[in-house]
């Protein structure tokens, strides 16, 4: 056998070899799954561990229990194990590529996975190759850290020949799964607003273990993803915005913001007012965004019907962030609760915008095609006056799409106006997660 392939051996399947495959992503599984058996390529895009290629394995695991390939047929490469620092460029890719279809799959369909396939440069030429030639049959599968892995020359040359499904840590639904809970309940989801829903963590004991574990999950995605991608030159104000941005989570922010805070906290701290640079602080959060480490919800006439420009809302990725590495800055718990909304709604594949309505404001106005949902979020409607204030806004939509009011009350309250009161709890529920 090619030394190469017996470098790369334990790591496939075709050596008899069986993989843990962890706890079963059954809403993304069933999103991929029906997109195989054709030319068509399956992106999986999305933050470093969130369970990517826990993912890739699954689908593998899945295809195999359903008859839909053998073990031979796959090809699986992950530019993150070291037995695969041989490959570095396209000429490479397609040289261990060959030798595999000589030596282990000579006469039949290839599966391709290629893991963090961004760290092979220039490897768009060969997906595209193993894609579309007609004298390859072969189906390709690609994971990747940047939502930008199919941007520009690439996105066009195969437009309407790709899929892409973007995963997220562990959502309520699968934390429950995976701490083998019975049932959902407010106990669990305060637990989970606490600890996030980073994969890892089911393998970690105790809280100073994880907050290590989320520092240096952090680090990897600034440095690596960010930094090193765009040659960043300052690191620590890039990990500053990114501090500001998720104690400031649920609140409108700007980019001014952004400048006029980190010119004040350099006054405060030497007495000397460095002026940040408005574009170099717009791009780093629009580095942050494509890292899937910051996301955001533009804002929304709902009266008008068009985004604003401007202020926007951004929200952490995973709340453990906040708790565990900012636990004493920012915002209190109603903050993580929305902030989690928000991660539901967009695994739920809405866009989702903040809506904003004369004098009121909509926590989210969410689009999916023809669909359209209204989603307020209060920690508590025991008092009111907040009562009155949450439901307001939503009464104040005059059209006939569905709205709903999220809490964490204990007894779910009555309909009001056609608008639902869901218990933060039952949210992925009603959402189909």
């Amino acid at each position: 056998m090619d030394n190469r392939l017996e470098k790369i051996a334990r790591l496939n399947y075709w050596n008899g070899n069986q993989f843990d495959h962890g706890v079963e992503r059954s809403v993304y599984l069933n999103r991929i799954l029906p997109y195989t058996g054709n030319r068509v390529i399956k992106v999986v895009t999305g933050q470093r561990r969130a369970g990517k290629s826990w993912l890739m394995r699954q689908v593998i695991t899945s295809m195999l229990d359903r008859r839909l390939m053998e073990p031979s047929q796959i090809l699986y490469i992950n530019k993150e194990f070291y037995r695969y620092s041989f490959v570095q460029t396209p000429d490479d890719l397609m040289d261990l590529y060959e030798t595999y279809c000589r030596e282990i799959n000579p006469d039949r369909k290839s599966y391709v996975f290629l893991d963090e396939v961004h760290n092979i440069h220039g490897w768009e030429r060969i997906v595209d190759s193993l894609s579309q030639d007609p004298s390859i049959d072969c189906e390709v599968f690609l994971t990747g850290s940047n939502s930008k892995l199919l941007s520009g020359e690439l996105s066009t040359l195969l437009s309407g020949r790709y899929v892409e499904f973007e995963v997220q840590p562990f959502s309520y639904t699968e934390y429950l799964k995976a701490n083998q809970a019975a049932h959902p309940s407010r106990q669990s989801m305060l637990d989970y607003l606490r600890s996030g829903g980073l994969p890892e963590f089911l393998n970690l004991r105790g809280e100073e273990t994880k907050r290590h574990y989320v520092e240096a999950v952090k680090d990897t995605i600034l440095l690596k993803d960010i930094v090193e991608r765009h040659k960043i030159k300052d690191a620590a104000l890039l990990d500053r915005i990114f501090a500001y941005l998720v104690n400031n989570s649920a609140s409108l922010v700007s980019v001014t913001n952004v400048v006029n805070y980190l010119n004040n906290e350099q006054l405060k701290k030497d007495g000397k007012a460095k002026k940040q640079n408005y574009e170099t602080v717009s791009n780093y959060i629009n580095f942050l965004e494509d890292a899937f480490v910051i996301l955001r919800a533009d804002r929304y006439d709902v009266k008008g019907k068009e985004i604003l420009k401007g202020a926007a809302k951004y929200y952490a990725n995973d709340n453990s962030y906040h708790n565990y590495l900012y636990e004493g800055y920012g915002y209190g718990q109603g903050a993580l609760l929305e902030n989690y909304v928000y991660q539901a709604l967009r695994r739920a594949g809405f866009q989702i915008y903040t809506g904003k309505m004369a004098n009121r404001e909509v926590d989210f106005v969410c689009a999916d095609h023809d669909k359209r949902l209204y989603v307020q979020v209060s920690w508590t409607l025991e008092d009111k006056q907040t009562e009155e204030r949450e439901y307001a806004s939503l009464e104040a939509i005059d059209d006939s799409y569905p709205k709903i009011l999220v809490t964490m009350d204990d007894i779910p309250f009555k309909n009001r106006k056609g608008i639902e009161n869901i218990q933060a709890w039952r949210l992925e529920e009603f959402l189909g997660l």
